[in-house]
Parts: C-alpha cells; sequence; structure tokens
C-alpha cells in the first residue's frame, strides 16, 4: 500500500464531507492522512526487530448546531468513509449542546501556504538501516570495555501526507518527514550498572550529526555515572542540561494554554501581562522555520499560526489558543489548535564548560524520571541524576535523589541559558542555570 497523494485525499475528504452535510450536519471538517515509513533496531550485534509501517486514517468532526460529534477510521472506502460520517452526526444529535463550539469563523482561515521545507523522504533499504544501526551500537562499545550490554540501537523513517478541509471551503495539507537516530547501552564496573543514550532527530537525515557520533556519546554518558553516589540535602543551584531544559518551556505552553485557563487549572491564571522569567529572557514562536520539528502552515482547523512573541523582556505576551479555549476565555485563536509550533528561547553566549564555571557549586543535572509537576500550583519534584560541581568542575557523578522548587520561582531564578542549544525537537533552548533548589539525598 502506497502512500496516498494530494490529489487522492483530497477527494476522500471532499467526499466525506459531502456524506456529513446529506446525513444532517450544519457544519464538518475532517482530516485524512496517508503515511508509511521504516523503524529497525539491533542490540548486541544483531538484528532484533523491523517494522514496515503503512498508515491510512481520517477522521470527521460533525456539528448539529452547537452539538458536535467524532468519528475516526482507518477505512477509507466510500462505504468505510460513509459510515463514519453519518455515525459523527448522529452522535452530534444526541450531544450535550455547547454554546461555544463550531468550526472557526471563515474569515480566519489561512490563506497563503508557507512552504517550511518538511518533506525530505529518505530512501533507506532495512539493509542499510540494519548497518547503521550496528554502526551505532559498535561505537558506543568501543567507547570503554566496561561497557558489555546494550538497549539497542534504532533507525526510523517516515514520511507522510495529509489534507485538512472542513464545510467553509477550506481544503489543504501538505507532505512532512521526520527521521531519528537512537542509541542506548549499559557500563557496568563492580556492583554499579548505569545506562547511557543519546538521539538525534531531523525533517532531513542529511541534517544528523554522525551515527558513530550518536553511540560515542551514548557510550560517554553511561561509563561518566559508573560510581555514583547520594549526596546531602541540601539547597543549591542547579544546571539543567539543555536537553532537560526544553521540560520547563513545556510546562510553561500547558500553563498558559487555553484549555488549562478557562478550566482555571493554571499556575499562571491571570498572569498575562506579568513578568514570569528575568527581564533579559524572551521566548519566541516561529511557526515557519525551514525544516522545523515543530513548523507547519496552519494548525489543526486551518488558521495560520503566527511569528510572535511568547515572553518578552520577561513579560508574558501571549497565550497559546484554539478556536474553542478562545472563545471560552472571550479572545481570538492564535493559530495553536494542536499545541505549540517552534519556540526559540534566549541563546546565551556560554558554553556547557562556561556554563558549569558560572555555576561554581551545585548540581548538573542530565537525567529527570518522573512527572511530578502540579500544573496548578506549579510544584515541581522530579526524580533526578547527573553530576556534583566543585570549581566549576564535574567532581563525581549523583544519583537517587530529588530536586524541588516551584516553577513560578524557578522561572525567575534563572541565572543564565548557555550557548548549547538544543535543536532535535520543537523547543530551543540550551542549559538552564536555575539559582537554587532544593535536592533531597541523604
Amino acid at each position: 500500500m502506497n502512500c496516498m497523494d494530494k490529489s487522492q485525499l483530497t477527494a476522500l475528504a471532499s467526499q466525506v464531507l459531502d456524506y456529513a452535510t446529506r446525513a444532517g450536519a450544519t457544519q464538518a471538517d475532517t482530516e485524512i492522512t496517508s503515511g508509511r515509513g521504516l523503524s529497525l533496531s539491533v542490540r548486541m550485534g544483531e538484528l532484533e526487530t523491523v517494522e514496515h509501517t503503512r498508515d491510512r486514517a481520517m477522521g470527521i468532526t460533525a456539528y448539529v448546531g452547537k452539538k458536535k460529534g467524532n468519528v475516526s477510521t482507518s477505512d477509507l472506502s466510500a462505504a468505510g468513509l460513509k459510515e463514519a460520517a453519518e455515525k459523527a452526526v448522529t452522535m452530534a444529535k444526541f450531544a450535550a449542546e455547547d454554546a461555544f463550539a463550531g468550526l472557526p469563523d471563515k474569515a480566519a482561515l489561512a490563506t497563503q501556504f508557507p512552504d517550511c521545507d518538511l518533506y525530505h523522504p529518505w530512501p533507506i533499504s532495512a539493509e542499510a538501516a540494519t548497518e547503521l544501526a550496528k554502526e551505532m551500537e559498535a561505537a558506543a562499545f568501543a567507547v570503554d570495555p566496561r561497557i558489555q550490554n546494550s538497549d539497542g540501537a534504532n533507525v526510523s523513517a517516515h514520511q507522510d501526507e495529509f489534507i485538512y478541509a472542513n464545510t467553509h471551503g477550506f481544503c489543504a495539507g501538505y507532505e512532512s518527514t521526520r527521521h531519528s537516530l537512537y542509541s542506548s547501552v549499559i557500563a557496568e564496573e563492580n556492583d554499579s550498572m548505569q545506562g547511557g543514550y543519546w538521539y538525534d532527530s531531523a525533517r532531513n537525515a542529511k541534517d544528523f550529526i554522525p551515527a558513530a557520533q550518536i553511540g560515542r556519546i551514548a557510550g560517554e554518558r553511561a561509563v561518566s555515572r559508573l560510581g555514583a553516589r547520594r549526596i546531602a540535602s541540601q539547597k543549591t543551584p542547579v544546571l539543567l542540561e539543555a536537553s532537560l531544559a526544553s521540560g520547563l518551556i513545556g510546562s510553561l505552553v500547558g500553563a498558559v494554554s487555553g484549555s488549562s485557563l478557562y478550566r482555571k487549572t493554571s499556575f499562571l491564571q491571570d498572569a498575562l501581562g506579568t513578568q514570569i522569567f528575568p527581564k533579559w529572557f524572551s521566548l519566541d514562536e516561529n511557526p515557519f522555520l525551514l525544516r522545523g520539528l515543530g513548523s507547519m502552515p496552519f494548525d489543526e482547523e486551518g488558521i495560520a499560526p503566527q511569528v510572535r512573541k511568547i515572553i518578552d523582556n520577561g513579560v508574558l505576551s501571549n497565550y497559546f489558543l484554539s478556536t474553542y479555549s478562545a472563545r471560552k476565555l472571550g479572545l481570538a485563536s492564535t493559530g495553536n489548535a494542536g499545541g505549540s509550533t517552534n519556540l526559540i528561547a534566549t541563546r546565551g553566549t556560554d558554553s556547557l564548560a562556561e556554563m558549569l564555571k558560572k555555576m561554581g557549586r551545585g548540581l548538573f543535572v542530565t537525567d529527570l524520571m518522573g512527572q511530578g509537576v502540579n500544573a496548578i500550583t506549579g510544584d515541581y519534584s522530579r526524580g533526578a541524576s547527573g553530576f556534583w560541581i566543585e570549581n566549576g568542575e564535574i567532581l563525581y557523578p549523583v544519583e537517587e535523589i530529588t530536586i524541588a522548587g516551584n516553577l513560578k520561582e524557578m522561572y525567575l531564578n534563572i541565572a543564565a541559558v548557555g550557548a548549547d542549544v538544543d535543536r532535535r525537537g520543537s523547543k530551543h533552548i540550551g542549559s538552564v542555570l536555575i539559582s537554587e533548589m532544593a535536592v533531597a539525598g541523604e
């Protein structure tokens, strides 16, 4: 089964909307996707799993007045589409009325569709992917003889095409790709066993760092944690590695997204226009970043997202709103149905080594465990491991500790952001130094 092209998906979208209208829908929208991919893993030098995927799916939301019904299906035959559309309308007829339900206003829909350079198929064969995964794993084992075991190395390539259409006459879509490399190994010494992993993710496989480098970093991270110990409970500066700092931005997004705000379950309720970060800190949203992993020409409702300031000189300047949440709040959609796009934080000038020097003495966190974030109060408590720092240098690895604080205070107490920006996701930020957090250990 091959990927369906845009013309095929467009025809199906028109068909399913017609079925919904004939069944009694006053409004409807649909998203139809067709994708294919390869995911392969190697462990201990042997091929472990190979998965070829061929996916097709359709989701339809039908409105009968202010009542809503939603159905999804993988059956894209005419009969399957007709059945799904009619079920969605039937569900809507029996649903409770919601004054805020319905499609966006027609005037709000996107009319221009920037090319974000998102489509770069990776025609890698299973045999070539196997060799690439073996190369990653071998590079990890070559780091140190104490690496004797592996959690595996993975290669993934995926591409898809989708169309979004609604009864306002909007119909548009785009192709995209996402590929990844991953390696994880285990180092052992005496009674200590420590894991280390590394990965890369990109729209274009040509943008990957070398596979051998991914394996080497995974191996080095595993070995560096051997002999880890606990530390005494205390309050101390904490430096979050760049790959973890994006979690702070994720918590911010959740707190200033429409559903949290209209439900009044946000620790940043009514914070718009107030300072919540240091004055030197800003956070920009750019949905049109070329090859960006969060890039899109329009959101899940057909509304164009915007290049804008989320945090402007420390001040919360914007929310993330869909049409529904905006109506609940008496505001306008920000083009964020489906979530945030690419978020880019203020980039510092210090390398990671310089950030450690800046901290001087404290905890460098390289791994976090558990969820531990209360979205209502902002209370933060996560299991952690990393390294104890003295005089700006790594002294020894640390494990079995908990770091805790409150996100409101943590945001205001950010002392510096590094130049070591992690771009492997949609939240781009360097390592983050927080001036003080509580550490629970011995």
